[in-house]
């Protein structure tokens, strides 16, 4: 038996009072975030939610990300995160496709108005039959007429919750894909997926307790949901969340909470290593951080290689994909590094480039990238096709 859940659970119990979240001028430890998941658990199964049943999410990086997530996971639900840019017909199409009963959507900006479109989105699914409006303030009205906040379905919930027993190989997330050929698909992620990779992931750049990690990239994604949020959670980590890329921001969180992992993609770096101001001195204003790590694209060579020069800070990258929960491959820390490569295959996990007829090719020439191991998703949610076509 396992669900993911037990990630934030045992760092509970064993760090109750340290600090799991920063946000902002917020701060939340532990405790509190467990404490919280478990009232979302309580407020799903009074809705009726059972063990198995979807519960889709569109939340900037805010400490209700993690909440809601685990939560929905404690009562033995699939999460399904959405990500913040969706319009109404994208949001309608996901909500139908995962079959989600709930949704749960941040109010977002006026440029742009996640709620508004996430509502208008809901109203297209009869089957999707709860809408909650996820507000900066627990006790904030909606903007929204006759619909719910967050704040009013946690209230009065309890903060104890018996976590409903999962497998390792039920599914615990359904992520899209980008749909670039079609449709976009939902990989089916299990709690042992997630869990592994995110264990192998804190192998590959030794984290360790008194980290201090800074997420920017936003955590629906698949690559700062396992190598930030629970990677963190796993390690028993304080994580700064910031719910946008900006230079200057991140620059300055770096330096104000002591931030040693930063993980972003290339146009992070670049933007990072061609940040200049005259308000403080920016070369030396990132010397607590120990370890880059990046994903998402190829790194240009030079901005790798320019960024450790400026700052001394070691950048490692990979290779990896939703369906690979996502890490396939990577550069490690304590082995040699090749700028400009994906690395090496992760622990438990086969690489092979073949052919168009799957034949492994000879050294030095191309092919097509296949993998086996444990991050392999179950499959694509109602699309045995495409699942045999992989």
């Amino acid at each position: 038996m396992l669900n993911l859940s037990t990630l934030l659970e045992h760092s509970a119990r064993t760090y109750p009072a340290k600090t799991a979240y920063i946000f902002g001028d917020a701060s939340f430890t532990f405790a509190q975030i467990n404490g919280m998941a478990n009232a979302v658990a309580n407020g799903l199964q009074k809705l009726g939610l059972t063990r198995g049943d979807k519960v889709a999410l569109t939340c900037v990086n805010a400490p209700y990300f993690p909440i809601l997530y685990f939560g929905i996971l404690k009562a033995g639900c699939i999460v399904v995160p959405l990500s913040v840019l969706l319009k109404k017909e994208e949001v309608a199409y996901h909500l139908s496709n995962s079959d989600a009963r709930a949704y749960f959507c941040f109010v977002g900006t006026p440029e742009l108005p996640m709620a508004k479109e996430g509502i208008s989105g809901f109203s297209e699914v009869p089957s999707c039959e709860h809408f909650f409006v996820i507000m900066p303030q627990m006790t904030d009205a909606s903007p929204i007429e006759n619909t719910r906040t967050f704040g009013q379905f946690l209230s009065g919930q309890g903060h104890q919750f018996d976590t409903i027993l999962t497998n390792g190989d039920d599914t615990a997330v359904i992520i899209y894909t980008s749909g670039t050929t079609g449709k976009p698909k939902g990989a089916e992620l299990t709690h042992s997926n997630l869990l592994l990779n995110a264990y192998v992931s804190g192998n590959l750049f030794e984290a360790r307790h008194e980290d201090i990690f800074l997420t920017v990239l936003p955590m629906f994604h698949i690559f700062a949901m396992t190598v930030k949020m629970n990677l963190a959670l796993l390690k028993g980590i304080t994580n700064v969340l910031l719910p946008r890329f900006d230079a200057e921001a991140v620059i300055r969180s770096i330096q104000k909470h002591g931030v040693t992992v930063f993980a972003g993609v290339p146009t992070m770096y670049w933007g990072l290593l061609n940040y200049q101001s005259d308000a403080f001195d920016v070369d030396n204003a990132l010397t607590s951080l120990r370890v880059g790590v990046s994903g998402g694209a190829s790194l240009p060579v030079q901005v790798l290689m320019d960024f450790e020069t400026r700052f001394a800070v070691p950048v490692i990258e990979g290779y990896g994909m939703s369906e690979g929960s996502p890490v396939v491959t990577f550069n490690h820390l304590d082995k040699p590094r090749k700028a400009g490569s994906v690395g090496t295959p992760i622990w438990g996990v086969e690489v092979m480039l073949a052919d168009s007829e799957g034949n492994p090719v000879p050294d030095g020439e191309k092919g097509e990238l296949l993998y086996r191991g444990h991050n392999v998703m179950k499959g694509y949610y109602k699309n045995s096709e495409a699942t045999a076509e992989t």
